[in-house]
């Protein structure tokens, strides 16, 4: 089973490099400000996940460098369990300005909200 995965993993990012969403296109100031907004945000994942490819997708075609943290790492994992109460990915660590953290799970609830607050 564990071969099965690997393999599949590895051909999912190879189809996820060849067919890779081109971004959208902004003004400098708009991208700049967006930028600033993600400063906030990570995405917990695993690199060869179809969930967080999804998710990946989505925001390079929103063009949102979302920075991306590797929750295989132990450190990292025990964040993510911390923090959003499970060991889950994908899952988006989104901060306030008031510093209170929330933690999103499920693909599809974090592209709906990227696309609300970005698109």
């Amino acid at each position: 089973m564990k071969v099965i995965r690997l393999v599949l993993g590895k051909l999912i990012l190879l189809l996820n490099a060849v067919f890779s969403p081109k971004p959208q296109q902004r003004s400098t100031e708009e991208q700049q400000r967006i930028d600033k907004e993600l400063e906030s945000m990570s995405l917990y994942q695993f690199e060869s996940c179809p969930f967080c490819v999804k998710v990946r997708r989505a925001a390079k075609k929103m063009n949102l460098p979302l920075e991306t943290v590797d929750a295989k790492k132990p450190d990292n994992e025990q964040a993510l369990i911390n923090g959003g109460g499970k060991r889950k990915v994908p899952c988006l660590r989104i901060e306030d300005e008031a510093g209170d953290v929330t933690w999103m799970y499920e693909s599809n609830d974090i592209i709906q909200y990227l696309e609300q607050r970005f698109a």
